[in-house]
């Protein structure tokens, strides 16, 4: 990326050099980040645990081999748990659990044909028009999310006998995330032979592991948060996933069932698959291909149906893990995917004993790496509208969803866009002719651009036959009139003559008659409407 006084504020730069061994045990630290935030997105979807690990492996493993965006994870994502949740409840209470999986299962496939569909078509480049603002608030709204969802691991049980941990239990627990993030902080200091995150997940499990041996203290692990919402879970193991073709009808009715659901769904995972592409593009100072991943995520999502996944999209907190753990190539991905099937299929025992309170400490370090720290200093000093849109959209994230604020980030920088252009009206000026000067004016008068159209004319030192032609210019409301009235005015009392040309109807009839106008030509055929009381 080249620095520049506009951008400089943004950069968020991480130097880590690409090699197999960073990018085999960066995927490793991934891998075991994956597992609890699959579980608890099955939950949020209402299936079962193993259909969001095996979500988090198919869409991990096929977009790390035909994605745009080496170095990013995929996985089994709350945004599309979220869209299709309603869904498995309304099938649930109609045909039942197996049924409503099936209902599920096609609609993440027609899911990831839509957003084939969208990346064949060349769509995913305008993620390069989202403004560097959106993008800010993104970074900050989405820190803020990752931050506030690890405070559900300070609670156990669930529904109306949830409650938060004791005393002891809640000290011992900030105990070990506080080691976790300061092992996370300090040992690249001292060796970068290791991911320091997965040093600190593994030194804090070994102490839960004693903890637990000597009957000092049970940490809660990641077991303990499967059964704290299905008790009758003994383990995650589980078997490799098959291919099946779901049993529904295909008829219009199934289609008009699902296709709402698949449709908002790509739309989402797509949004944050490519912002979180462009945040990893800004990070390590490299460029992905946003078209390509469209079509990775299509992909990712189609064969998940396929094989009884949920669906997903990228994963930027895990993604964040990755990339600061030095994974860089499609090799990280890879290995995230196969060790995450590897903990499923052979050790499940070691992974479900690792604790919630490491995993909590590198979400944490992965809060404070994301959250653009600089943003609070440089507010006061950027354009209002630019500090407005980051506030904004960190606010959105926070408030309702990340696909929401992009969206409203966008509209807003485009009003204002638009505002700015408007209040600027230019006008091309002939004086060839040295009796007579012409003003060829260009823009929208409103009360936006009132006064920068009064600073176009040179009242004092025009010519005595001065003429205005409005041909490429549009006049909106009665601050243009105004400002019209204005400048005629001024040319009076200048004692010069002036020609108003290519106006519409109804200036003509809100203009002020002046003895010096000496023409004003109407475009008969022009029906501009003009925002005036007098005109209703």
């Amino acid at each position: 990326m080249i620095e520049t006084k506009s951008n400089r504020w943004f950069k968020i730069r991480v130097e880590k050099p690409t090699n197999l061994k960073n990018d085999i045990l960066s995927g490793l630290t991934v891998a075991l980040a994956l597992i609890p935030e699959a579980v608890a997105f099955s939950f949020v979807a209402h299936v079962d645990p193993i259909i969001g690990l095996y979500a988090a492996f198919m869409m991990g493993l096929i977009t790390a081999i035909i994605g745009g965006r080496p170095g990013m994870i995929s996985g089994a994502t709350g945004a599309v748990a979220v869209i299709f949740a309603p869904l498995m409840i309304g099938q649930i209470e109609v045909h039942g659990q197996e049924e409503a999986l099936a209902y599920l299962f096609t609609a993440v496939i027609l899911m990831g044909i839509l957003q084939i569909l969208f990346g064949i078509f060349k769509l995913g480049k305008f993620i390069r028009l989202v403004p560097h603002p959106v993008k800010l608030g993104f970074a900050n709204g989405l820190a803020i999310v990752i931050f506030k969802s690890q405070f559900e691991q300070f609670y156990t049980g669930h529904g109306a006998a949830r409650h938060l941990l004791d005393t002891p239990a809640l000290l011992i627990m900030a105990a070990m995330i506080l080691l976790t993030m300061a092992i996370s902080h300090f040992l690249p200091k001292l060796t970068k032979a290791i991911p320091a995150t997965l040093a600190a997940i593994v030194t804090v499990s070994l102490v839960a592991y004693f903890l637990d041996k000597t009957g000092t203290f049970h940490a809660r692990n990641v077991l303990d948060f499967v059964q704290n919402d299905s008790p009758a879970t003994t383990t995650i193991a589980a078997s490799l996933p098959t291919f099946a073709i779901p049993k529904i009808p295909f008829t219009l009715d199934t289609l008009l069932i699902i296709l709402p659901y698949s449709a908002l769904a790509a739309a989402v995972g797509l949004i944050e698959s490519l912002m979180t592409l462009s945040l990893v593009d800004e990070i390590t100072e490299t460029r992905g291909k946003g078209n390509k991943e469209c079509i990775g995520q299509g992909v990712a999502n189609f064969v998940t149906g396929l094989f009884g996944g949920m669906g997903g999209c990228a994963m930027i907190g895990q993604s964040m893990i990755n990339i600061r753990g030095g994974g860089r190539g499609r090799t990280s991905g890879i290995a995230a995917a196969l060790f995450l099937l590897g903990f499923v299929l052979f050790a499940a025992p070691l992974v479900e004993i690792v604790p919630l309170a490491a995993l909590v400490g590198v979400m944490f370090m992965v809060v404070i790496g994301t959250f653009e720290w600089s943003s609070l200093r440089v507010l006061p000093s950027i354009p209002k509208s630019d500090a407005l849109v980051v506030i904004i959209v960190s606010a959105v994230t926070v408030i309702l969803d990340l696909a929401t604020a992009v969206l409203i980030g966008c509209i807003f920088s485009a009003i204002v866009f638009a505002w700015n252009q408007g209040k600027i009206m230019h006008a091309n000026i002939d004086d060839t002719n040295k009796k007579i000067k012409i003003y060829n004016l260009q823009g929208a008068l409103f009360f936006g651009s009132s006064t920068s159209f009064s600073r176009l004319f040179d009242t004092k030192n025009d010519p005595d036959e001065v003429v205005i032609d409005f041909a490429n210019s549009r006049v909106y409301d009665h601050s243009g009139i105004d400002a019209i009235n204005s400048i005629t005015a001024s040319y009076a009392a200048q004692n010069k003559k002036l020609h108003l040309i290519n106006l519409s109807k109804e200036c003509t009839k809100l203009l002020s008659k002046a003895d010096n106008i000496i023409e004003i030509s109407v475009i008969e055929d022009l029906d501009w409407h003009i925002a005036d009381n007098s005109l209703g």
